[in-house]
């Protein structure tokens, strides 16, 4: 994927308050999700386009499959410590002869009779290439957004105004990891750019990449989405934490739970309440002043309860007999 020239000075993350927003927060995590666990089951799920004779999907469905068969293998001798020439051969003999019986098995299935259309071998090279596609794309994706002032965002990601928006700068090493989601269009990818891709064309692959991974539906456009893609799971966060806006409905010890966590912070981080804009419905940041809040916090509910039966003890010692 070619590196964005116009990356935003600030990428937002809507939240809802749990255990993992903590672990973002406090521990400088970020989570690279499985892109299987989205929302919308048609984000990354491109349909593949079968621009090629049977020949060359075949090709690019053995290249594919060896690949994969490879590094499975590869990951299981590392786990168990086997390693040099003899195993890196048996490993490539074992994902060629998985290669071959998945062409085989393709060729035999494509002389079903019940398949009613012209070529259906072609067809079922396709599908297998299209599945074989999408297993290769194992990142994880960290969504981001260009505002933190989305009044829709607040409601769908960030627990209707109970949740937070974490606000981040993007450091100069991160950029070509960062990339803007494309709205509309179709899901289309050509097959033979998969095939040009594993030739090696890079201009290909970023076509690919930008199918597979970077492209929504038009009516997800008010997200305004940029994505951070990695290895998936908790890992440390790339990019540098700088403010916290709580939402309009987030509690007063939510927010005092996250600015004392923060306060012997290296990097000390800002923080924000979210307002409405009079007479509107747009949003706004103000700066948070946490003064009321830290000489009320941390509260112990029975100090008022023992303040009166101390008045009422002196009230009683001071009565006469």
């Amino acid at each position: 994927m070619a590196k964005k020239q116009s990356i935003p000075k600030r990428l937002f993350k809507y939240r809802a308050f749990n255990n993992l927003t903590l672990d973002i927060i406090i521990a400088d995590n970020l989570y690279y999700a499985d892109p299987s666990t989205f929302n919308d089951p048609l984000d990354t799920r491109p349909s593949l386009n079968t621009d090629l004779p049977a020949t060359d999907l075949e090709r690019a469905v053995r290249q594919l499959v060896e690949q994969r068969v490879s590094a499975e293998m590869k990951a299981a001798a590392r786990t168990i410590r086997y390693k040099g020439p003899k195993t890196r051969d048996h490993i490539g003999r074992l994902s060629r002869l998985q290669a071959d019986q998945v062409i085989s098995e393709i060729s035999y299935n494509a002389d079903d009779p019940s398949y009613e259309m012209d070529d259906p071998h072609q067809f079922l090279l396709g599908r297998y290439l299209e599945k074989e596609l999408l297993l290769q794309y194992e990142k994880g994706i960290v969504s981001l957004a260009e505002r933190a002032n989305c009044p829709l965002m607040w409601s769908h990601y960030g627990d209707q105004h109970h949740g937070v928006c974490i606000g981040y700068a993007v450091p100069s090493d991160v950029q070509n990891d960062l990339h803007r989601v494309k709205y509309g269009g179709k899901r289309l990818v050509d097959a033979s750019k998969v095939l040009a891709m594993l030739d090696g064309d890079k201009d290909a692959r970023r076509q690919v990449d930008e199918a597979v991974l970077l492209r929504k539906a038009a009516s997800w456009r008010y997200e305004q989405e940029w994505r951070l893609i990695g290895q998936r799971g908790l890992r440390d966060s790339p990019l540098e934490l700088e403010e916290v806006i709580f939402g309009m409905r987030c509690k007063e010890a939510v927010k005092y739970a996250i600015i004392t966590a923060l306060d012997d912070r290296r990097r000390p981080v800002r923080f924000y309440e979210m307002h409405e804009i009079h007479g509107t419905f747009n949003l706004k940041k103000i700066p948070l002043d946490d003064g009321e809040m830290r000489a009320f916090f941390p509260r112990r509910s029975r100090d008022i309860h023992e303040a009166f039966q101390s008045v009422a003890a002196s009230h009683v010692e001071g009565r006469s007999p």
